[in-house]
This record gives structure tokens, sequence and C-alpha cells, in this order.
């Protein structure tokens, strides 16, 4: 399972162990049978792989990453907000629509669930986490009960950012050198810097009811360099829906490394730097019929500015982009 999901997300070997071993749990049917699969909640700076290794474990466990249920806690921060998860009660506006929360889950009961910035949300909403994470079960507004133990739920939070972001900010100061050597060190002292700040933002009684508490690592170089694989060989499936093949040379991959990468977002900018620098150019050079199916295109970083080729049976063909 974990090899499974490190092809989708790099260098949190602590947060798919987590989950893997949660899954293996209750598949050995080893774990209480009336709460659900697993609880996580996963801290950490932005852009580093909560939402992905979401993804990619509905995709493990049903087939489908949409499978994944996204529920933004932001529009939860008011009590009268509340209720729209389980749906309103007989009598109120919305009362038909169901919660959006007990009805996706009615409608779809494998599904996992993603719970996202969950210290935005209302205290009344922790109220109804832990009825699910005791029970595995919900009421909804028509009283209807929905089963959530064939779910896994993950709670993302962005407590503890700021010593998060201390920790990156000092990184840009020194050189590499010094953090091959202190890293381990410094990421120890920010985990127990964000785990002090989360225990003291939620309740005992909502903590120990979680499985468990995962802090990512922020991105090194090396590891956006992985990145970068994964992405460009999702990108070359749907280049290839046309018939038309890609390869990147380390160069060019380096390049996109390099303006994929940022301290405070991580590998977020990551895609729209491959679709400025590829996609947008590989587009107009489809449709104007450079490149042709059945073409392999080799993209390469030279002299400040990506070169693409086409390597035909007979003949090759230089595009310079600049």
């Amino acid at each position: 399972m974990e090899e499974r999901l490190r092809l989708r997300v790099v260098g949190q070997d602590e947060a798919i162990g987590a989950v893997s071993n949660a899954v293996r749990r209750s598949r050995a049917g080893i774990q209480d049978p009336n709460r659900p699969i697993g609880s996580f909640i996963f801290l950490g700076p932005t852009g580093v792989g909560k939402t992905e290794l979401a993804r990619a474990l509905a995709e493990f466990l049903f087939d489908d990453e949409n499978a994944m249920v996204r529920i933004d806690m932001s529009e939860y921060q008011e009590r009268h907000t509340v209720s729209r998860l389980i749906g309103a009660p007989p009598g109120y506006v919305g009362y038909e629509e169901g919660g959006q929360l007990t009805e996706t889950i009615r409608r779809r009961p494998y599904a996992v669930i993603l719970f996202d910035e969950i210290e935005k949300a209302h205290p009344e909403v922790f109220n109804l986490l832990l009825q699910v994470l005791d029970d595995g079960r919900l009421t909804d507004g028509h009283g209807r009960t929905v089963d959530f133990k064939n779910t896994v739920l993950i709670m993302t939070s962005n407590i503890g950012s700021m010593h998060i972001q201390e920790l990156l900010t000092e990184r840009t100061k020194r050189p590499a050198a010094y953090w091959g050597s202190a890293e381990e060190e410094n990421n120890k002292e920010m985990k127990d810097k964000v785990m002090a700040d989360l225990k003291a933002f939620f309740k005992p009684e909502f903590i120990n009811r979680v499985d468990e508490i995962v802090i990512f690592n922020p991105l090194s170089m090396q590891l956006l360099k992985q990145i970068v694989e994964i992405q460009v060989n999702r990108m070359k499936k749907y280049i290839m829906e046309k018939n038309i093949d890609i390869t990147l040379t380390d160069a060019a991959k380096e390049h996109l490394a390099e303006t994929g990468f940022d301290p405070v977002y991580g590998a977020r900018p990551l895609k729209r730097a491959i679709q400025k620098e590829i996609l947008n150019t590989l587009a107009l050079s489809i449709l104007d019929k450079t490149f042709k199916e059945g073409d392999v295109v080799g993209a390469d970083f030279k002299n400040g500015k990506f070169v693409f080729k086409r390597a035909a049976k007979s003949n090759k063909e230089k595009v310079e982009v600049s």
C-alpha cells in the first residue's frame, strides 16, 4: 500500500505509514467496528501533499479519487451554518436538500472525507465530529441515521503554520550544506511547537478521539525533483490521448523544479510552471500542425529558454520558444 501511495506523494513517509496502518487494522478486523476506518489531522505547510494524499488514498481504497469528498470548513464559521452539514430540521429553508456531509455520505458511503482548514469551523462542528469519531454515525435533518463506518476522516489545519514559516524562512538564509546536518533537529523542534499549538487550540476529548496527528515535512529541492517526475508522467498520459508522446531532458526538469518551487507555497506553483512552459507552447504547436499525431516531442531547456524537437521517422524539426 505504501508503495502505491508514494507514487503520488513524496517525502511524507510518516503520513503514508499512518494512513496505511489504519487501513490495515480495519481490513484485519482488529479495530473498533463502530468507528470510521481511520481519522487523522494533517498539519504542515501549504503545497506539500496533504490533499494529494487524501486523493491517492481514495483512489487506492475505492478505485476512484473522486471518492474524496472535500468540505471547506471556512464556510461553517457561524453557528447557523453548522446545520448545513446535516441538513435543516423540518419546517426550515433547505430541509429538502439534505446536509452537505450526511447526504453525500448517505449516497456514497465509501469515501475519504477531507475537512479542509478544520480550525476555522464553529465549535458546534466539533460536537458533530465527536459523534462520528465515537459512534461512526450521524442523524441528519430528516431523522435518518447515516453510517460513517466505511469512511476515512482527514482534517487539515494551518495551526502552527507560523513555526513552519519561521523554519522555511531560516532555510533560505543558510547554505544547503548547513541543512544537510541540521535539518532533522530543526524539523523536530518545529514539530514540537506545532503540536503545542494544536493542543492549546483543540479540546483534549477531540484530540484523543483522532487516530493520528501527522505533521507533513517541508519540501526540499531534491523532493521537488521527484514531484516533477510525477507531474511530467501525469502530463504525458493526457498528451498521449492525442497520440503524441513527449520527453523532457534533465535540464528541462531541473528548470521546472526551480521555477515550480516556492518556500511558502511548496509545490503548488509547479503545475502552473508546467502549464506555462510546456503545455501552452505545445498546444499552439498542435493547433498549427507543427506537431501531429504519432510525433515524439523532445523538450529541452537551453540558453534560458525551452526548445522543442520533433523526432519523426525520417526527419527532425526544432521549434524554439522565447
